[in-house]
């Protein structure tokens, strides 16, 4: 069996293991993509892209062609029982990208291919799934199965693991995880947009007393709205999919509970995506081992409540390229002081901004959820919120 050499193989080639081979072919490195899906990326999923990750971006000139596309939130508005409670605008949370872009997720994935294949054409191999490593002192070697079945074989400086929550990288090396699941369900689904053309650029939270409700503009004129559901409602159908062809009983059960909560009705027939999930946090005990290094949700997962987890993963691959690119180049290995410590502790805060986000919206008592929207409103008044705009636009990653 021929054994094919690069200079870096990535594991998995969804949007973080993508932008990550682009990074790296832009500084001359060779690079190859292993991903064991064969069809090309569908589905909505994640959809927020935070400034920083826009600044990423820049340095494949990315960012460009995903804002084309995209639809630009300047300001979130917190809602409960049918009252404003405040406004928070992103005008000062970035003097680049004063906005979070929404785009979905099958499409930033799909213009990650095309710019990797601009630079390395046959990088990316779909079909490849990963079944072994052996770690050398000055190489790794990396085995699978291609799209026909058949054994292949890569011998690499460096492998990184960018394989997501259930790594096969990690398994391999065996790191472990430690964290917590939470009793929190949620559901979402994508609708044309009913909301009042103003508000086409806000993204709305309702965190009335039976749970929150928080909504998105997408582009072409459609809203997702993410939605905290107890166990009995009958959404068991949705949790664990991301199907572009929803269940229509859970489409009109989604669309019903938005109404109940938010007074604004989402019509059930324009729906194209329902996803259901529920929350968890992991935290890898290394982000690596040797020549081989972990990223994203492979290194840390954590709750989607914020959108900030996939936007981890590109700042993590942002950090490492160059990184990778100068121990390519002078032969010398890791470990990089303080990589680990800054990606991690950034997934830490993350996390706890996730927490945060979800006590705020669980169900309350009618007393003490006017406690709630008192203290959110006094929040949203004050000078210092912009600061919180800067929390949330993940200005501190």
């Amino acid at each position: 069996m021929h054994t094919e050499r690069t200079d870096v193989l990535v594991v998995g080639g969804g949007p973080v293991g993508l932008f990550l081979a682009a990074l790296l072919a832009e500084r001359g490195i060779d690079v190859r993509v292993w991903e064991r899906r064969t069809d090309p990326p569908v589905g909505s999923r994640a959809i927020g892209i935070h400034p920083p990750s826009l600044d990423a971006f820049a340095a494949i000139g990315l960012d460009t062609a995903v804002l084309a596309e995209s639809t630009l939130v300047r300001a979130g508005v917190a809602r409960s029982r049918g009252r404003t409670l405040g406004t928070l605008t992103f005008d000062r949370a970035s003097t680049t990208h004063p906005y979070v872009a929404t785009l979905d997720q099958h499409r930033t994935e799909t213009l990650l291919r095309e710019r990797l294949k601009a630079s390395v054409p046959g990088a990316l191999r779909p079909g490849t799934a990963l079944t072994g490593l052996t770690r050398d002192p000055d190489h790794v070697e990396a085995s699978g199965t291609g799209p026909d079945g058949a054994p292949v074989a890569l011998r690499a400086a460096f492998v990184v693991g960018a394989d997501g929550a259930r790594s096969v990288v990690r398994d391999l090396l065996g790191i472990g995880t430690t964290g917590r699941d939470y009793p929190d369900r949620y559901v979402m689904g994508d609708f044309a947009d009913p909301e009042h053309a103003s508000a086409r650029s806000e993204a709305l939270v309702d965190v009335g007393p039976d749970g929150v409700v928080e909504s998105f503009p997408l582009p072409g004129a459609r809203r997702r709205y993410v939605a905290l559901v107890p166990d009995d409602a009958g959404f068991a159908a949705a949790e664990g999919t991301a199907t572009s062809e929803p269940d229509p009983t859970v489409a009109h059960r989604l669309a019903a509970l938005v109404a109940a909560r938010t007074g604004v009705s989402p019509d059930p027939a324009s729906c194209t995506m329902l996803s259901g999930f529920r929350v968890r946090r992991r935290q890898a005990d290394r982000v690596g081992s040797g020549r081989v290094v972990l990223v994203g949700d492979a290194a840390h997962e954590i709750s989607p409540i914020g959108g900030q987890g996939m936007n981890l993963g590109w700042l993590d691959a942002a950090e490492l390229a160059p990184l990778l690119a100068g121990a390519v180049r002078t032969g010398v290995a890791g470990p990089w002081p303080g990589y680990a410590a800054r990606r991690q502790g950034a997934a830490r805060r993350a996390a706890r901004q996730a927490e945060v986000n979800m006590a705020m919206g669980r169900p309350l008592g009618p007393v003490t959820a006017t406690g709630r929207e008192a203290l959110l409103r006094t929040a949203l008044a004050l000078p210092t919120a912009h600061g919180l705009a800067r929390l949330y636009a993940m200005r501190w990653a």
